[in-house]
C-alpha cells in the first residue's frame, strides 16, 4: 500500500506517552518486529498540531530510533514520518485508518512564536 511523507516542519509535535514496545498478538504477547530488518518495533503517542489544529496519534519507531532525553510534554521530531492508509475486516466489520510510522523519535525545542519578538 502506498505512504504517504508528511511534512512536519511547520507543526509543533508534543510527547503524550512514552515510548513502549509495539505488540503484534495480543494473545500471546508477541513483540512487532521490521519485515525488513527484524528490529523490535515501539509505539508512542504523540499531539501533532498545526495552523491551530491538533490531533492526538499513535506513531511506530524502530526500537534504535528511540532517543535518550525524551520527556513526556515536551517537544519532539519525527524524522522520516510517512502516513499509510489501511483496511481489514475484523470480525465481519470492516475497519480503517491511517498508521503513522517515523524512523525516529528525537527531542526537539519548541518552535517560536509567530510575531514574538525579543525584548
Amino acid at each position: 500500500m502506498r505512504t504517504i511523507r508528511v511534512e512536519t516542519s511547520a507543526a509543533t509535535i508534543l510527547l503524550t506517552e512514552a515510548p513502549e514496545p509495539k505488540v503484534r498478538d495480543r494473545q500471546t504477547g508477541e513483540i512487532a518486529k521490521d519485515a525488513v530488518s527484524g528490529e523490535a518495533l515501539m509505539t508512542i503517542g504523540v499531539v501533532y498540531i498545526e495552523e491551530g489544529e491538533s490531533s492526538l496519534i499513535k506513531v511506530t519507531v524502530p526500537e534504535s530510533g528511540v532517543s535518550e532525553g525524551l520527556a513526556l510534554g515536551a517537544p519532539v521530531a519525527l524524522p522520516g514520518l510517512v502516513a499509510r492508509p489501511w483496511e481489514s475486516v475484523f470480525n465481519g466489520q470492516q475497519r480503517h485508518g491511517i498508521a503513522y510510522r517515523a524512523a525516529a523519535v528525537t527531542p526537539a525545542a519548541f518552535p517560536a512564536a509567530v510575531g514574538a519578538s525579543a525584548a
